[in-house]
């Protein structure tokens, strides 16, 4: 039988009622002495409930809230993964033979700050070194051709540098509660069985920036991993991020002696679409795409089906849509091992 936490006012008149009994003095006055102790020691009872309350829900790692229950993931080995630093090549323009410096601070116009991470020195006008954002996490990232100005004067180099090609990419925010909640309780339904293929899942999450993963046995004691990085622009893995994978499950601390594992990137197939919408507004094309976006991150996965009724689902319920026609695809989308379905463009008709 469930307890049911008694409100104020139900504390107040048992406290009241217990007075009046222990007591005998009849009904008690709204403004006696012992009235007002009476809701006065009400109130601190019922804040002692909302506390057991509060405090039941972080003994279960489900229901925890983000303090205790990153305390529960640590018991349990699983770490939060931490943000990661933006990094990038930026281009600094000035007299030929100025040396720009190790270390000098840049301001982006909405206050990020970054450092370069090496010296260089113009040569025909300009030179290119690499920078490093100083707070890790999303923050950092920066488009190409991005402006950034020199904090520091030095002499012969121009005030603004310029993001170079490539971008300054990399950074990534420390990993969400949810996330953490969810690697954390496969932990506990699922502990490790010495190479079964959730393993493999789970030590693939456990690298920086994995979001999804999955494995496939073919042959016995062939184990080939694929995954993907979900709050990248692009959520197909590098090779670089393929050998970091793969050296993380290869630590002889994971991966079993016998087994064979290879970490491969998905293949990634861009899915269109063409919509007619009704009403058709600028507001409803954004619900929509963004509602698509979520189909596929969530359902997406290596080898398989997107369905025509989830498509159209997600369609229908985006905010301020009333009525709407999916001409393509038309039916179930397949993909062969090894490709996942990712968002492509939309046509609207």
């Amino acid at each position: 039988m469930s307890f049911v936490r008694p409100s104020l006012s139900e504390i107040v008149a048992r406290i009241e009622s217990d007075i009046e009994t222990r007591l005998a003095t009849g009904r008690l006055l709204a403004k006696s002495f012992l009235a007002i102790m009476a809701r006065a020691y009400a109130g601190a009872v019922h804040l002692l409930y909302f506390y057991i309350n509060w405090a039941v829900l972080q003994l279960f790692p489900d229901t925890a809230e983000a303090e205790y229950m990153t305390r529960w993931a640590a018991i349990w080995g699983v770490p939060r993964t931490p943000a990661t630093f933006a990094d990038g090549d930026v281009t600094f323009t000035g007299v030929n033979g100025t040396v720009v410096p190790e270390g000098l601070r840049l301001k982006r116009s909405d206050g990020g700050f970054f450092l370069t991470t090496e010296s260089g020195t113009i040569s025909g006008g300009q030179v290119t070194v690499a920078v490093q954002a100083v707070n890790a996490g999303s923050a950092g990232n920066t488009e190409v051709a991005g402006v950034l100005v020199v904090v520091t004067s030095v002499a012969g180099l121009n005030s603004t540098a310029a993001v170079a090609a490539g971008g300054i990419t990399g950074g990534l925010d420390a990993e969400s509660d949810e996330s953490l909640r969810a690697r954390l309780l496969d932990r506990i339904q699922q502990p490790p069985h010495g190479g079964a293929l959730f393993d493999y899942v789970k030590w693939a999450k456990e690298v920086t920036g994995v979001t999804r993963a999955w494995a496939e046995s073919t042959f016995e004691g062939t184990v080939t991993v694929r995954f993907v990085l979900d709050n990248e622009t692009d959520i197909i893995p590098d090779a670089g991020k393929v050998a970091e994978v793969q050296a993380y499950i290869d630590s002889p601390y994971r991966r079993p002696a016998t087994a064979d594992v290879t970490v491969v990137a998905p293949t990634a197939v861009p899915r269109n679409f063409t919509i007619d919408l009704n009403p058709d507004t600028a507001d409803i094309r954004t619900a929509v795409t963004e509602s698509l976006k979520d189909l596929i991150r969530r359902t997406a996965e290596p080898g398989g089906t997107l369905l025509i009724s989830k498509i159209r689902e997600a369609v229908s319920v985006a905010a301020g849509e009333n009525d709407n026609t999916v001409t393509s695809p038309n039916a179930n989308v397949t993909h062969t091992a090894g490709q996942i379905a990712t968002m492509g463009t939309i046509t609207w008709t």
